[in-house]
């Protein structure tokens, strides 16, 4: 196989504890969307985190949109997600942590100087910019080197399309056997696993061993490589795709 050279982190419930903030943050927003359009069913955010972890507004508003039978226009779907964005941005702002340990990793790949290291998330730039910020995790990854699904595409979209992996690829210089993407949900998984870049499950931000164990099942089934429940796990899981 390929020497490893890149490593693509997701950020949302990967790097920073940010999922449950920004879907309490847009469940208003989207209840708002249902009402309009004269549906009676209301999400909280710990449902909406449930049935979209992974995507971003516009993936989610997609799959509300279908299940629901209803259509929004192009104009007042961009409306929503600028609303949406502003609201997560300043909730992040005020209260996104660190994943466990994430910050001790990427201290020491930093300073081994192995491995390129990006950013490849379906959340909107400013969104992934404002969470790495708050962390202390921006000084780790180049600007041009994080990429959103939601904003650097030509054409938005969300994992778990494989585009935006791709478009990483292509940006960083790097074929995707060259990579490694480190992700926690399903459609993440299956993102980089399309791209054909291999993948490390990261499950530590589940609540409970008994959540982490069936997350780790569910996405091995989906084509992860390795599981890891903390970051202290991190280099191990990367050695045995290299000796793969």
């Amino acid at each position: 196989m390929p020497k490893i050279t890149e490593l693509l982190f997701d950020c949302d419930n990967t790097l920073v504890l940010s999922e449950e903030l920004a879907f309490e943050a847009c469940a208003e927003l989207a209840n708002e969307i249902l009402a309009k359009h004269k549906i009676e069913d209301r999400f909280t955010g710990p449902q909406l985190l449930s049935n979209f972890v992974g995507q971003n507004f516009r993936g989610m508003m997609g799959g509300l949109q279908e299940k629901y039978e209803f259509t929004m226009e192009s104009s007042e779907l961009e409306s929503f997600v600028k609303q949406e964005e502003d609201r997560v941005i300043a909730t992040l702002e005020r209260k996104a942590k660190p994943c466990v340990g994430a910050n001790a990793e990427l201290d020491k790949l930093a300073k081994s100087k192995r491995y390129g290291m990006a950013v490849v998330s379906s959340s909107a730039l400013r969104r992934v910019q404002a969470s790495l910020k708050k962390v202390d995790q921006d000084k780790y990854f180049p600007p041009d080197h994080i990429f959103s699904a939601a904003t650097s595409l030509d054409t938005p979209t969300s994992k778990p399309n494989p585009a935006i992996y791709l478009h990483a690829c292509k940006v960083i210089g790097k074929q995707p056997q060259e990579c490694v993407a480190i992700e926690d949900s399903k459609s993440g998984t299956l993102s980089a696993v399309r791209a054909g870049i291999y993948v490390v499950a990261y499950v530590g931000s589940y609540d409970g061993k008994e959540k982490q164990t069936e997350m780790g099942e569910l996405l091995k089934e989906n084509g992860a490589n390795v599981v890891m429940t903390d970051w202290s796990q991190f280099q191990e899981c990367l050695s045995t795709i290299e000796k793969s």
